[in-house]
């Protein structure tokens, strides 16, 4: 009879640890089907026509993650096809300039859309894209100065110019002979408006942003030289930033792929025709 007891509360007891141990494993099954489906994507949303934040979702614009306001511009289009090729959400993820690479190798953000070239030293830290979109750099100075009809960058001699900290816009500066360098800008508003006032004469930009701020801003002129900057051509070109070793890059290049020059160049025209007269 004790052999009898002593079996079955053996076996009850085995009985409950197997629906234990089911419970458990059916519970941690749960969590990880419930895979994270979105695509965070950073940028500044201050850089138009590449990136820009706007009050409703007008022109295709996307909720920025956390806020009320919306982010618009080439490099949201270039991300909403990205986030369909991947087959996920997209998210906006706002972020200032220097916070977006350690964002993504911090895994705040799955990848940077943001008007970023793959230069030699941010290569070190993280893994781009192909190419999507390529420009020249210019120089964006108020209408009717000394500076309006220049042709070389040596024009630009005496001159206050500045560009964006933490980019090679600012480094090529130092390629004009007797330039007199200002500190470097957060931000691109920030240089429109110290232009404006007055307290450079001009600032470094890409091509899209020349367009954009003379078409947002009449006092404005963009520059566009005979004689320019010395660049390399991973300074000019601009890319999806990812983690190092990410799995999303081929997935990434293949949607890149299928954008034709014609559409990347429909898509510019677009932003800049709809870019916000703020910004």
């Amino acid at each position: 009879m004790r052999n009898k007891l002593t079996l079955f509360v053996v076996l009850l007891i085995t009985s409950t640890l197997l629906l234990a141990g089911c419970g458990t494993s059916s519970s941690s099954d749960s969590g990880s089907s419930s895979e994270d489906n979105t695509f965070k994507v950073g940028l500044e949303a201050g850089y138009a026509p590449f990136n820009w934040t706007q009050n409703d979702d007008s022109n295709g614009a996307v909720k920025i993650e956390g806020s009320q306001e919306y982010a618009g511009g080439y490099d949201v289009e270039i991300a909403k096809k990205v986030a369909e090729g991947l087959g996920k959400e997209l998210v906006i993820v706002k972020t200032e300039w220097d916070g977006l690479v350690p964002a993504l190798t911090s895994g705040k953000i799955d990848a940077i859309i943001a008007g970023m070239s793959p230069t030699a030293e941010r290569k070190e830290a993280i893994d781009f894209s192909d190419n999507y979109y390529t420009s020249n750099l210019v120089m964006v100075v108020k209408k009717g100065s000394k500076f309006e009809n220049a042709t070389s960058i040596q024009d630009f001699k005496g001159a206050k110019v500045t560009a964006q900290l933490n980019t090679f816009h600012y480094s090529v500066i130092d390629q004009i002979q007797g330039v007199e360098k200002k500190t470097a800008m957060d931000n691109f508003p920030a240089m429109r408006v110290a232009l404006e006032s007055g307290m450079i004469d001009g600032y470094v930009s890409e091509r899209p942003e020349g367009v954009s701020a003379s078409s947002a801003n009449e006092n404005f002129v963009m520059v566009e030289f005979e004689d320019g900057f010395e660049t390399s051509p991973d300074d000019t070109a601009i890319a999806v930033g990812l983690q190092k070793g990410s799995d999303l890059t081929d997935k990434i290049n293949e949607t890149l792929t299928g954008i034709s020059e014609e559409e990347r160049t429909s898509i510019m025209d677009t932003a800049i025709k709809n870019q916000p007269a703020a910004q």
